[in-house]
């Protein structure tokens, strides 16, 4: 672990200052696409401005004899698509590289970093199993930007899908002040515990509480008997670690990919637990979920005329005031604060969202 007083100086000479605090920039979806594949590439300049982050993908999805086409199509894509990632872009840049025990993650950071590390917003790493990852990849992006003369650092993004990620969290999220956020990577993780699910995230049938049985006459419980069931949550213990996490070294957490992409009603669902447990963002699979992704994690206008009314009822902060019939004190303004904070930076970037939130009256 570097000193405190040598943890925000640079990697290497004639690299970017690190970040003191990483940016608020919106990421409801992080839409993936394989820059191998011309009719999803062909599609990328039209959804620029319509989703936070477009993702260009080297790593699973990506077949091994396609690794150079696609490395070779996000440059391409990166060069030649307008207000696409930067500081001044609309829609972030952001890549997910190969693994770092693949043949073909070097290559992609010496590729991508001199080629477009000016518009490059965030490097997403798969299976990290602890700080040494980070360090590794903060060392060698600090060389990198220094040759390239970049202004500003690249942030790193790193996925959860080992147990063995999953216990070292806290190091993981303050390994570098390059570390932008993590992801939970739900199918990968599975294997590595040995779940027994075969899906991409989201709840299972089998993983359950059953009510009761109801007693007969002469008490005795009726095993036999109808009794309800409610399906849980398999990631809920995961994604409450994850945000902790992530809200202790001031970095952000993502729900990841949810893989029945039909199941529309399921996703939606799955994206609001993630939303209300803290997560800011999740990963879009098909451009369908965008748009789940945008409604779910952006707060409805009730929620925000109701934030805003604490807000301006609690005047200084202190003490509490009863509205509605319900006490509010400072912790509830603090959640308020939360809530009207995440309004001000979506309006900002979304138009609609924008119109519906100034239309708000605290009558």
């Amino acid at each position: 672990m570097r000193s405190a007083k040598d943890f925000f100086r640079p990697l290497a000479v004639g690299a970017p200052q690190p970040l003191t605090e990483i940016p608020a920039r919106p990421s409801r979806a992080i839409h993936f696409f394989d820059p191998s594949n011309e009719k999803m590439a062909a599609k990328i300049p039209q959804m620029v401005g319509t989703v936070d982050v477009l993702l260009g993908n080297l790593e699973d999805a990506v077949k091994a004899d396609n690794k150079v086409a696609a490395r070779e199509g996000l440059v391409r894509i990166a060069q030649e698509t307008a207000d696409l990632g930067g500081q001044s872009g609309s829609t972030q840049l952001w890549t997910r590289i190969n693994a770092l025990d693949s043949p073909w993650v070097l290559d992609d950071l010496t590729t991508l970093v001199p080629a477009i590390g000016d518009k490059l917003d965030v490097i997403m790493v798969p299976k990290v199993q602890g700080a040494e990852d980070i360090h590794y990849i903060d060392r060698i992006l600090a060389q990198l930007e220094a040759k390239a003369g970049l202004a500003r650092p690249i942030l790193v993004h790193a996925i959860l899908e080992t147990a063995r990620g999953v216990a070292n969290i806290e190091e993981i999220c303050g390994a570098s002040p390059r570390m932008q956020g993590l992801s939970l990577g739900p199918a990968d993780l599975a294997a590595d515990r040995r779940m027994k699910t075969t899906r991409v995230g989201g709840g299972h049938p089998g993983y359950l509480v059953r009510q009761d049985p109801p007693r007969g006459d002469d008490g005795t419980a009726q095993i036999d008997a109808d009794r309800t069931t409610y399906q849980q949550d398999l990631w809920h213990y995961t994604i409450a670690r994850m945000v902790d996490a992530c809200a202790m070294h001031g970095i952000y957490p993502y729900y990841g990919p949810f893989g029945d992409i039909a199941d529309v009603v399921a996703c939606e669902d799955q994206f609001r637990n993630a939303f209300l447990l803290g997560c800011v963002g999740t990963w879009s699979l098909h451009p369908k979920q965008i748009e789940i992704a945008n409604r779910v994690f952006s707060p409805s206008v009730e929620d925000i005329r109701h934030a805003r009314r604490v807000v301006a009822a609690m005047g200084d902060g202190t003490g509490a005031v009863m509205l509605d019939g319900k006490m509010e004190d400072d912790a509830s303004l603090k959640q308020c604060l939360v809530m009207v904070q995440l309004a001000e930076e979506l309006a900002a970037i979304d138009p609609k969202l924008k119109a519906q939130y100034d239309a708000i009256t605290l009558d």
